[in-house]
Formats: C-alpha cells, sequence, structure tokens
C-alpha cells in the first residue's frame, strides 16, 4: 500500500499544507491476503474487558475540580461500585492552565486542583493521583492530539480554558507527543488517556474563531460529513505515534488509549490496531434519539472488537435529561444496551449526591458481569428492525444473555425464539430476568409485553443447537476481521439520524456519516441483507466482501466447516471467487471459483491442533468495481 503524506492529500481536497507527520512506510508490498498463521493485532494486557469508572465531562464539563473528582471517587468507593469493576476516574477537558514557554511543560490550573500547587516546582498532578491510587482505584486524563483541545472551540465562556499567548494556549500533543505522555505517565502516574480530535479538525483557516482568538490555523485533517475529504493514513499515524510513546513510558503496560475521533477516519477499521478504546460515534447528549444514535454507531461492528480492543458509543449519560431518575425506564435501557455491546461503562454524573435508584442501575451486578465477562464477545443482533431489536452475547459459561429492546414510543409484544439464542427446538430454555432477578423456563418460543423505550434482560440457558460446537457469529471475539474487503469507505445508513443533536433544525438534516457500510457482519450481510446463497438462506453465518481475510481462534475444535458462496445481494453478480481455509499458515481447503447464483458450496477442514483459523475469499480478476458479497454460511467450528 502507498501511504500518503499529509501534504499531498490537503492538496487534493483544496486544503492548505501543513507539516503534520507522515504516515509510517509499510516497506515492500505484501499481499495482505496471505495466510500468516498469527493473530495481527496486539496481544494486550490491558483492556481485557471494557474499561469502567467514571468521567467528568457529562457531568461538569470544563467546571470540573478536584473536590468534585475526589468526591466522585470516594462515593464509588463507598457504594461499592468500585468492587464492581468502575476503577478508573477520569479528568476530562479543563484540567490545564497553559503550555509553559519555552521548555513547553505543561501547567496545571491549581487553583480548581490546589493539590498539585508545589511549592519552589512545577505544579504536579502525583499528589491527586497518589490519592486515587491510595482508594484502590485509576487515574486518566484528557488531551488532543492536535494543538488545541475541544473546549477552545466549543466553550469560550468557560473560566478554565488554557490562557496566555497563542503558544501558551496550544495544550494539546502536537510537537510534544513524547514530552506530554512522559510527563502524564511517568511522572504524573496516570493510567488512562483520552486523546480528542478537535486540533485536526476545527481550527481551519477559515474559521472565524482562529482569527477572533489569535489560535494558530491548522487545515484540518477530519472533515466529519465526508470521509473522501478526511486523510485517513494521517489521522491513523498521529494516534499511531501517541500509542508508541504509551508503550514507551508505561513498561509495565499498565495504561488505557481512548481514540476520541468521533468515529471519522475509518477509525473502526484500524481503531483496534492502535488503541484499546476508539469512538464509534459524535458526542452523546442526554435525549433518547441521540442514545439510539450512539448505539446503533457500534452496535453491527461486534466482528470488529474483543478482549484490549471495545466499540465506543461514549460516556453514559445516565442521571440527565431523557434519562434521568425521572426516567429509569430509559435509563435502564441506556444502561442495558452499553453492556450488552461490550461498551466502556463510564458513568458521568456527581455521584456526591446520586439518588439510589441511579445507583442501583449502575450496580447491577448481573448486568456488569454482561459487559465484563472474560471471553469478550459483543452482543450480535439477532433480530433487526427500527422499532424492535433482540441482542444476543455468548457467555463464558456458555449461557446466552439477551436483550428484548423497545426502540419506539408504544406498548408492543417481542417474541423471542429458540433459534434466536441458537439453542436447540423442542428443549427447556431457563431465562432469569436480571432486572427483577425473577426465573421462568419456555420451550420453543416465549412472548413478553414491552412498556415504550424499555429493554427487559435474560441470561439463558439451554441445549445448544449446535450440540458438538459453536457457530463462528456466536463467538465474535475469536474472530478478527484481518482485511475486510472494503476498498473505498462508505458511511453507514442504518445509524438512525435524529433531529441537531444541539436542538437545531439549519440546514437539510442529518445525513449518514460514520464510514462502516460494507464491513463483515456476524449473521447478515455487509449490507444489513438476511445471508442468502442463491436461494438458500442461513440464519448463521458471517458476511464479508471478496477479498477478505478473517482470523479465528481455535480452542481445542477440530474441523471447520460453512456452506459458501457468493450472496443473492452482492452488486457485483458477474465475477468468481474462491473460498479458502487455512490452518497455522497452510491451505487445509479451498473451493473451485464460484460465480453468483451458484448453488452453495460445503468446505469442510480438518482443524485438529490449529491454533489460528483463516478465511480467505478471493476474487483473482475483478472486472467490476462493484462491491462482491460474499457468505460463509453456518460457519462453524465443531468437535
Amino acid at each position: 500500500m502507498i501511504v500518503r503524506t499529509l501534504l499531498t492529500s490537503v492538496a487534493a481536497c483544496g486544503f492548505l499544507s501543513v507539516a503534520w507527520p507522515a504516515a509510517a512506510q509499510t516497506g515492500p508490498e505484501t499481499n495482505p491476503l496471505a495466510a500468516t498463521g498469527a493473530w495481527s493485532i496486539p496481544e494486550r494486557s490491558q483492556a481485557r474487558t471494557p474499561p469502567m469508572g467514571w468521567n467528568s465531562w457529562n457531568a461538569f464539563r470544563t467546571e470540573v475540580d478536584e473536590a468534585k473528582v475526589l468526591g466522585a471517587a470516594q462515593a464509588m468507593v463507598d457504594s461499592g461500585l468500585s468492587e464492581l469493576g468502575y476503577i478508573y476516574v477520569n479528568i476530562d477537558d479543563g484540567w490545564w492552565l497553559k503550555r509553559r514557554q519555552p521548555d513547553g511543560r505543561l501547567e496545571i490550573r491549581t487553583a480548581i486542583f490546589p493539590s498539585a500547587a508545589i511549592e519552589g516546582a512545577a505544579s504536579s498532578f502525583q499528589p491527586f493521583t497518589n490519592a486515587l491510587h491510595a482508594m484502590g482505584l485509576k487515574a486518566g486524563i484528557y488531551t488532543d492530539i492536535g494543538r488545541n483541545a475541544c473546549s477552545q472551540a466549543y466553550d469560550l465562556h468557560s473560566p478554565n480554558l488554557p490562557e496566555g499567548t497563542t503558544a501558551e494556549r496550544e495544550v494539546g500533543l502536537h510537537g510534544h507527543v513524547d514530552q506530554d505522555i512522559s510527563l502524564y505517565f511517568n511522572e504524573w502516574g496516570f493510567d488512562y488517556i483520552k486523546v480528542d480530535a478537535c486540533g485536526i479538525n476545527v481550527y481551519g483557516p477559515d474559521k472565524p474563531l482562529v482569527a477572533e482568538h489569535a489560535y494558530t490555523p491548522v487545515p484540518p485533517l477530519i472533515d466529519q460529513v465526508s470521509i473522501n475529504r478526511t486523510d485517513i493514513p494521517a489521522v491513523q499515524a498521529l494516534y499511531r505515534q501517541v500509542a508508541d510513546a504509551l508503550a514507551r513510558h508505561n513498561p509495565d503496560g499498565d495504561y488505557i488509549l481512548a481514540i476520541c475521533n468521533w468515529g471519522s477516519a475509518n477509525v473502526r477499521s484500524w481503531g483496534k490496531e492502535v488503541g484499546h478504546m476508539w469512538r464509534t460515534s459524535g458526542d452523546i447528549t442526554p435525549t433518547w434519539t441521540r442514545m439510539l444514535h450512539n448505539f446503533d454507531s457500534a452496535s453491527t461492528r461486534a466482528l470488529y472488537a474483543k478482549p484490549g480492543a471495545w466499540n465506543d458509543p461514549d460516556i453514559l449519560f445516565i442521571g440527565h435529561g431523557d434519562f434521568d431518575q425521572n426516567h429509569l425506564t430509559e435509563a435502564r435501557s441506556h444502561f442495558a444496551l452499553w453492556a450488552m455491546i461490550n461498551a466502556p461503562l463510564l458513568i458521568s454524573y456527581d455521584l456526591r449526591q446520586a439518588p439510589q435508584s441511579l445507583m442501583d442501575i449502575w450496580g447491577n451486578a448481573d448486568i456488569v458481569r454482561l459487559n465484563q465477562d472474560p471471553r469478550g464477545h459483543q452482543g450480535v443482533i439477532a433480530y433487526a428492525s427500527d422499532d424492535v431489536q433482540i441482542i444476543v452475547k455468548t457467555l463464558s459459561s456458555g449461557d446466552k444473555a439477551v436483550a428484548l429492546f423497545n426502540r419506539g414510543l408504544a406498548k408492543t409484544d417481542v417474541t423471542l425464539t429458540a433459534a434466536q439464542l441458537k439453542f436447540a427446538a423442542g428443549a427447556p430454555i431457563q431465562i432469569r430476568d436480571l432486572w427483577d432477578k425473577t426465573s421462568s423456563t419456555f420451550t420453543d418460543e416465549t412472548t413478553f409485553a414491552l412498556a415504550p423505550r424499555q429493554t427487559l434482560v435474560f441470561q439463558a440457558a439451554g441445549k445448544r443447537q449446535l450440540a458438538d460446537g459453536v457457530y463462528l457469529s456466536e463467538v465474535p471475539g475469536d474472530v478478527n476481521v484481518a482485511i475486510d474487503g472494503v476498498v473505498a469507505p462508505e458511511p453507514d445508513p442504518v445509524v438512525h439520524r435524529m433531529r441537531n443533536a444541539w436542538g437545531e433544525t439549519h440546514g437539510s438534516g442529518e445525513r449518514p456519516t460514520y464510514a462502516g457500510w460494507g464491513g463483515a457482519q456476524a449473521d447478515a450481510t455487509p449490507y444489513d441483507e438476511a445471508l442468502k446463497i442463491s436461494g438458500q438462506g442461513f440464519d448463521t453465518g458471517i458476511g464479508v466482501l471478496t477479498n477478505s481475510r478473517l482470523e479465528v481462534r481455535n480452542a481445542g475444535y477440530a474441523r471447520f466447516q460453512a456452506s459458501v458462496g457468493v450472496d443473492d445481494s452482492t452488486r457485483n453478480a458477474r465475477d468468481p471467487v474462491r473460498f479458502a481455509v487455512y490452518g497455522d499458515g497452510r491451505l487445509l481447503a479451498e473451493s473451485a471459483p464460484m460465480s453468483f447464483g451458484a448453488a452453495s458450496a460445503s468446505l469442510s477442514a480438518d482443524i485438529s491442533g490449529v491454533r489460528i483459523v483463516e478465511l480467505v475469499a478471493r476474487s483473482e480478476a475483478l472486472t467490476s468495481d462493484l462491491p462482491l458479497v460474499v457468505t460463509w454460511g453456518d460457519a462453524a467450528l465443531r468437535r
């Protein structure tokens, strides 16, 4: 792959050039579809389950101070939340005073963090992080990938904005990555960092605020409404610099990198390689439709998340607006949905005065346990509609968690079937309601009445549909989408489009924004259609584009099998595809070339003793540039 520098790409977009670092060169050309026999994303000791804790932003924005943060920390300890896993206490924007000149050291606003004032020395967060560590908690801090932070564009009324000259107010990482990361982690003792992206997005030379506030103009690398005008390699390279610096300055490996570029720059395809979590959408707000928007941005991407790497639809907004103590149905839905899709669980509320009704939601140990299950399988949508969804998640015990989600404003009946759980027909299924703790048993199917905006969550046990193995779509955390075949990133049109999140209806309305349309999906095609090959439907399988490679962990299974072919929904209906199965880099099985309309072919391979199974769909000579959709129907690992 040829990696563009920003100078080239911004010129093509009509932007001014700027001396951002170029993306790292990849060396000699390699075949991305070649089997490697390896799990290609980093094996991380950090974030093996989604990070949990507290963040200051939704609670206080830039009006944060030490008393508020330590008060939240103490409440987490006193209430028992920390024992459930809520251990990160994260300061967001608003903590900094300025970047000292000429040495570039960051200074803390000691008026709001008084313990940072060290007599006869530079300000330091070490007393603050020591206090958190003494409570058994971990400390998080905030920065920006560019020169300036988000508050300097969007919170201009705040009394806690950086002060001084243009250079002194440039508190972001630009030009200071190694210096700042060493300061945050080696000297100040932080354990987690959230890296925002306003500095490479909203400070363009044409922006009135740049001249008005004497900011250094920065041609944008990110265009949030146009993936074609976003320099993906340059954005990725900047975040890789941060990841590399974190590895250098944390020899014990105990740190979290949260990428916050709002689902832009096609981060869903590379976030797992760089950070421990990545935002899948713009900021959440305390409104029901915005929550739907953020949830949808992550809910179909189960194959891209796994232990050490998580989809992040943003901080919880429980306690505010549509999710306050007067809207407990909505608050429970918000929490349950985040738990089911393995989103980080970060409370953002003034915990010093939280009502017990909200504490009971955050403190629901059964639902937290679903989120923190060590296998790390994100819930997969088993029933999809704009009105109701059923989400099923495989647990390490072999049980299933299932959420029945009423998205709308009317009461509705929802039927849950054994097939949706991938349990056997005719056998009893035991379910336990994780809200009211009641249990019941059904066979084949059962129906529930859901109130408007209600989400019921159950743990289910039963006889597995596949008695001697597991379908790949049941275990997305064991599948790595190494190459998904997407040539040109496209915005995802199925994310809920709410009215402008900040209450305005200027312009023509929300449009699809986040790249990901065409990415690999569990139990659906890359374009959200049912899996079907020559009229034969598959309730389970993996839908992906041709010229893709999937890596699958094998934990003692003896055989891989699937029914493969070109999906009936393909836009390219004329080019053939060859399917191949590799084990630890060796070819185990391969199909003949298959074209649209051909019946599915059975592909089976002996994987005894194999650690990594790779599934490759390859088109040797494409004559069309239309997407070619393929299906690994009923793809399974068998004993």
